[in-house]
């Protein structure tokens, strides 16, 4: 079982290695999903904690459910954002374009498996790498603008969480058992020096909120994220962002050990009501629905600091639900968008009328994603956003928990009505036959979406994954 835990990044390493060369362009990443996500439902089921390599790889319960997720979000994104077969060999950016999505795979899949914070953080900084040159994908001037802006402001996120990463190390060093291990770090068998960790903890939260999107650190997130091509800006969305917060999660296990809960969860806290009045405020004046569905993201990662800080089982399960609700969610709706923007031509709110009427394969699916990200019930959301609201109120934050229902409806109004603008009114654009690049796979988007309404249903196996990996780390 053990071997298991190398196979989603040596195996998206190689199916990468095949892509660059020309074989299995297509489907590269796609295989690649379908492998993490395989493995990841097979650690899911096994319910054990499972080492490789002297426990430099590490799946426990909660490693194994981010596991799962990535290969979810990934398979939809992928699989979803598939272009209709082209004639002929592949062109070097469409082989180029397969490979990095291949070790984009791979880089996560690596850093939610390690039990290694210096290895999380090689991770975490592979996939910075790998998306920047997706960002820019497209090679035009704001796509390369926005690549750009995101390796300037990502690395000096990740470059902060390296920092608070050696001080971890040498607080290991000084209690004397040098080590990098979170287990080891958050056991509290270690006389860890508490104000060198507090440091510590404090630049590793704020470098890889960085990366997480958490505002004010969120300055990057529009701009990568409607200049990518849709599918990797639903793996960016959907799932990157929740990988970057699973590393605050393992950061946090060890403060609370050590320093106590009070310090990361007032960071965590603050940043999650910060990031929601940011969204809010931005989506109310939003002109263009790429930008939008990455404010929306924003929120979203400021829904699960909120949760992460009210902390708790109840809390971090409902963390756990919400991002598997928001990665399948947000992969589905920018897998439309892009599809949208091949058939209107524009990302312009303004410049798009009527698909329900005219483009209905596209209308349905994107209302259907937004309800979802909106958290109308049956969908996940709806549970998870009740399940931290219900849990902040009993830990007596229950002002924080009246700003964020009221920051929620901002927000609520501000996609309703872009949604409404796009998909209602007369029929005044295109009609007939979609092009060649609005078209694609429908099967995924509604697995995924289906998959997002069930999944608040299921208490049973669902609910005992997600109070698995919650106490993962210490909740």
């Amino acid at each position: 079982m053990g071997l298991l835990l190398a196979l989603p990044p040596a195996m998206g390493l190689l199916l990468g290695a095949l892509a660059a060369a020309g074989r299995l362009v297509r489907l590269a990443p796609v295989v690649t999903s379908v492998l993490v996500l395989g493995v990841g439902v097979t650690l899911v089921a096994q319910r054990d904690t499972v080492g490789l390599g002297g426990g430099l790889l590490r799946a426990d319960a909660l490693s194994a459910y981010m596991l799962a997720l990535v290969g979810a979000v990934g398979l939809t994104a992928t699989w979803g954002g598939l272009a209709p077969r082209e004639p002929g060999p592949a062109d070097a950016a469409r082989r180029r374009y397969a490979a990095l999505v291949c070790v984009f795979l791979a880089a996560m899949s690596l850093a939610v498996l390690t039990d290694n914070l210096g290895v999380l953080w090689i991770a975490v900084e592979a996939t910075t790498i790998a998306t920047a040159f997706l960002v820019g994908h497209h090679g035009t001037r704001r796509s390369l603008e926005a690549a750009w802006k995101y390796v300037v402001l990502g690395s000096v996120g990740v470059a902060i969480a390296l920092l608070g990463t050696v001080l971890l190390y040498a607080a290991a060093r000084a209690a004397g058992e040098p080590t990098l291990s979170w287990t080891v770090l958050a056991s509290g068998r270690l006389a860890l020096d508490p104000g060198l960790v507090k440091v510590a903890v404090g630049l590793a939260v704020l470098g890889f909120a960085t990366k997480a999107g958490l505002a004010p650190m969120h300055s990057w997130l529009p701009d990568a994220h409607s200049q990518a091509p849709a599918p990797v800006s639903g793996l960016m969305s959907g799932v990157l962002l929740a990988v970057a917060f699973y590393a605050i999660l393992r950061v946090q296990a060890v403060a609370d050990v050590v320093i106590g809960g009070s310090f990361v969860r007032g960071l965590l806290l603050s940043a999650g009501l910060l990031s929601l009045a940011v969204a809010g405020a931005l989506i109310l004046r939003q002109r263009d629905y790429k930008r939008l569905l990455a404010y929306s993201s924003i929120e979203h990662l400021g829904i699960l600091a909120v949760g992460a800080a009210i902390g708790g089982r109840v809390a971090v399960a409902a963390v756990l639900l919400h991002a598997l609700g928001h990665g399948l969610a947000k992969a589905t709706v920018f897998v439309v968008s892009g599809r949208i923007l091949a058939s209107e031509g524009t990302t312009t709110i303004a410049d798009v009328h009527g698909l329900l009427a005219r483009r209905p394969q596209l209308a349905v699916p994107f209302v259907a994603a937004i309800a979802a990200l909106l958290g109308f019930p049956p969908f996940a959301l709806f549970f998870s956003e009740v399940a931290i609201v219900v849990a902040g109120w009993q830990a007596g934050l229950g002002l924080a928990m009246g700003v964020v229902l009221v920051l929620l409806l901002v927000v609520f109004a501000g996609l309703a009505r872009a949604t409404a603008a796009m998909v209602l009114g007369p029929p005044d654009g295109p009609t007939g036959p979609l092009p060649a690049g609005a078209r694609g796979p429908m099967l995924p988007l509604a697995l995924a979406l289906t998959a997002t309404a069930v999944a608040g249903f299921l208490t049973i196996p669902l609910g005992d994954v997600l109070t698995a990996a919650a106490q993962a780390v210490g909740a």
